[in-house]
């Protein structure tokens, strides 16, 4: 990556920290055994058919954006044995749940990418994922930190491309003005189609969803929470 792209990727800022609560001891080392071999290295191609990044037969590729403490991709993982995930996640804290999840289960269909999404969406090749999750991404409630705000023009660029046609993004928050934001900036760029018909189509949670801590904590609040999904046209 040259110096010019890494300034462009600085201004978009679409995640704060790296770290939390330090690691205990085995934690770190544990982390640091599996990640190696679960972490996409992007300084390769990506492989001829993109399913080989996993050992086992994967029919379909689903790519979670910012999967938190991983509850919903590891339980898609072992619910959906035959679909190749992969996570973005560059907080330690989080991968480490993950991966400790990951390998309990023995989830061979996973991969993950502990940085920059946009680095990971670049990289992919065009019409590879057929869905891509974004579930309670951060929403930056300030007006002036609205540009953060990982739905983009330039995002949805970037999921257009690598999304096959009629693949899906799908989109879920607690936060109202980020859903009002993704309408508009969906219904603006052009290429996806709001698949909702009605009120309940939006405000009813996805076919299996598990919930997270996230919507747990939502609900305590007095949140509601919508489901959103999209057809790439």
């Amino acid at each position: 990556m040259t110096d010019m792209e890494r300034r462009g990727r600085a201004t978009e800022a679409f995640f704060g920290r790296r770290k939390g609560k330090a690691l205990r001891e085995h934690q770190a080392e544990r982390l640091n055994t599996l990640l190696p071999a679960f972490l996409i290295d992007l300084s390769a191609a990506p492989p001829e058919p993109l399913n080989t990044l996993f050992p086992v037969p994967t029919d379909r590729l689903r790519l979670e954006i910012g999967f938190g403490g991983g509850e919903h991709l590891i339980h898609r993982a072992v619910e959906m044995p035959s679909t190749g995930f992969i996570g973005v996640e560059p907080f330690i804290n989080s991968m480490q749940k993950l991966l400790t999840s990951v390998d309990k289960a023995d989830a061979r269909n996973v991969r993950v990418y502990n940085d920059d999404a946009t680095q990971l969406l670049d990289w992919l090749p065009d019409a590879s994922i057929d869905q891509i999750d974004l579930l309670y991404p951060d929403p930056w409630p300030k007006r002036k930190h609205w540009k953060r705000r990982f739905v983009s023009k330039t995002n949805l660029d970037r999921f257009h491309r690598v999304l096959k046609p009629g693949g899906l993004f799908c989109f879920a928050s607690d936060i109202d003005t980020y859903v009002n934001w993704t309408l508009l900036k969906c219904r603006d760029h052009g290429g996806f189609d709001w698949l909702a018909q009605n009120a309940a189509d939006w405000l009813t949670p996805y076919e299996g969803w598990p919930s997270t801590r996230y919507e747990a904590k939502a609900r305590r609040e007095g949140r509601s929470s919508a489901y959103l999904t999209f057809k790439r046209v």
